[in-house]
């Protein structure tokens, strides 16, 4: 049979415990007059919220990092697509608190080159950019200038120069 003198102690230390965790509160308590209800109802729900937050990130970020660590350029079409594709990423990631800095994103485009373009890979890293956003305006300018040249070249190609031109 078991003490009661025992059990009435364990139910009196449970009912301290909660007594004193009263004073712990991690928001206000409900005033019944409702004078500090926006101060209490914002607490509630900024902890509801966070909670909320941290779920999703515990399931959002392995999903995420997957994604970070498979993104190639190669697999599309522009680098428009891809750059725009890499920020949705790094958005995710920095919503779930992983912080990544511009060298990763740097050595993460340079790594995804084929490998048949590994000169033009060296030149890049050798342009010395230094940030991220550098370096994919310096590629959407290149693939600005090399339509303008392949449109040009497709208005008038090599040797369609009339000989009335060059004997003047």
């Amino acid at each position: 049979m078991p003490d009661c003198n025992k059990v009435f102690r364990d139910e009196d230390r449970k009912f301290l415990n909660q007594m004193t965790n009263i004073t712990k509160l991690e928001f206000p308590a409900f005033d019944i007059s409702g004078k500090n209800y926006l101060s209490w109802i914002h607490r509630f729900f900024e902890k509801k919220i966070t909670e909320r937050l941290d779920h999703q990130r515990n399931i959002v970020l392995p999903k995420i990092h997957c994604e970070w660590m498979h993104i190639r350029l190669q697999d599309f079409k522009t680098i428009s697509e891809y750059n725009s594709e890499q920020f949705r990423i790094y958005s995710k990631l920095t919503l779930s608190k992983k912080i990544i800095i511009d060298e990763d994103m740097l050595e993460k485009f340079f790594s995804t080159f084929q490998a048949s373009n590994v000169l033009l890979q060296q030149q890049y890293r050798e342009s010395g950019s230094n940030k991220y956003s550098e370096l994919i305006y310096c590629l959407l300018i290149a693939k600005q200038n090399n339509e303008l040249l392949m449109k040009n070249y497709g208005l008038r190609p090599t040797s369609s120069v009339s000989l009335l031109y060059c004997i003047a």
